[in-house]
């Protein structure tokens, strides 16, 4: 397994922005699809994002196009969510997550490994 350690989560306005990382270390990490989900209190772990080992395939959840963008440095064993036009909604712990394999999945029980999650708050 992979071991993830997110950060950058923190404390926004609404139209804010946020860049949240994600370290991988103890496996190549290019040989992993990943994830960002989302948990609010008192709901369901959420997909957010997913991209592909190369970079080339990316997937969102409907409610984060066009305002959120996952990209990755496989040289740093790094991957990112850049967050702007947060709203309340986006209020939610933001975990990375790690599949072997080739294809995107938006289910979280897919994914193999996963990180302790940063929280982040939008305040209105």
């Amino acid at each position: 397994q992979v071991q993830l350690v997110e950060s950058g989560g923190g404390l926004v306005q609404a139209g804010g922005s946020l860049r949240l990382s994600c370290a991988a270390s103890g496996r190549t990490f290019s040989s992993y699809v990943m994830g960002w989900f989302r948990q609010a209190p008192g709901k369901e772990r959420e997909f957010v994002a997913a991209i592909s080992r190369g970079g080339g395939s990316i997937d969102y959840v409907d409610s984060v196009q066009g305002r959120f963008t996952i990209s990755r440095d496989n040289a740093k064993n790094t991957v990112y969510l850049q967050m702007n036009s947060l709203k309340p909604d986006d209020t939610a712990v933001y975990y990375c997550a790690a599949r072997e394999g080739i294809r995107l999945d938006t289910t979280a029980a897919r994914y193999d490994s996963w990180g302790q999650g940063t929280q982040v708050t939008v305040s209105s």
